[in-house]
């Protein structure tokens, strides 16, 4: 146990390298040392508008999901490739989890809640009509990827498919109807 302001942490996933056990490097939250102040943001999420007090370093993923509880956007890796955290800032698919709070102003971001508001977004359709989903996890982040992606190119060919997803990590390997469901959206876009 690491104690840090009186807080204790446990360390789940210690470094060892030779032998030696290293301390986890990185930012926890909350933070609770008065020199990280919180600042407050006004962040635009599905058309609605949120005030929220954060840490000007906290990932958008942490907002999303513990200030405004949408647990659609999911947490993989906290690095930036798996492409579990996807969310669209102006229309464009980000990674939340590199997303810092400051990062955020002036910006609206839309998560898989947002999509559309019962499921029948073409993407949504799309998957669920070639039963890509097996454990899901990391379906949110696709979905929003592929929503992106035939937004930005309507008539996406696989090199284009292959392109935007081969930063997405499926543990279960639903790629094959991943790429049928991508070309299946955009037929019902066109």
């Amino acid at each position: 146990m690491k104690q840090v302001s009186g807080i204790e942490l446990l360390d789940l996933f210690p470094r060892q390298t030779s032998g030696v056990m290293l301390e986890p490097t990185g930012p926890c939250w909350p933070r609770t040392e008065p020199e990280f102040l919180m600042t407050r943001y006004v962040l635009t999420v599905n058309g609605s508008r949120h005030d929220v007090d954060a840490d000007p370093e906290m990932p958008l993923l942490w907002v999303l999901r513990d200030r405004l509880s949408l647990l659609g956007t999911k947490y993989g890796c906290g690095v930036g490739v798996c492409g579990a955290c996807t969310v669209h800032e102006n229309g464009i698919a980000v990674r939340a989890c590199q997303t810092a709070m400051i990062d955020t102003r002036g910006n609206a971001y839309v998560t898989i809640e947002g999509l559309s508001p019962n499921g029948t977004h073409p993407c949504q359709q799309a998957w669920i009509e070639e039963d890509v989903a097996q454990c899901g996890y990391c379906q949110p982040g696709m979905i929003m990827e592929a929503a992106a992606l035939i937004r930005a190119t309507p008539n996406p060919t696989e090199a284009d498919i292959d392109r935007v997803f081969r930063d997405h990590v499926c543990r279960c390997g639903t790629y094959t109807r991943l790429r049928r469901a991508v070309r299946r959206a955009a037929g019902i876009v066109r």
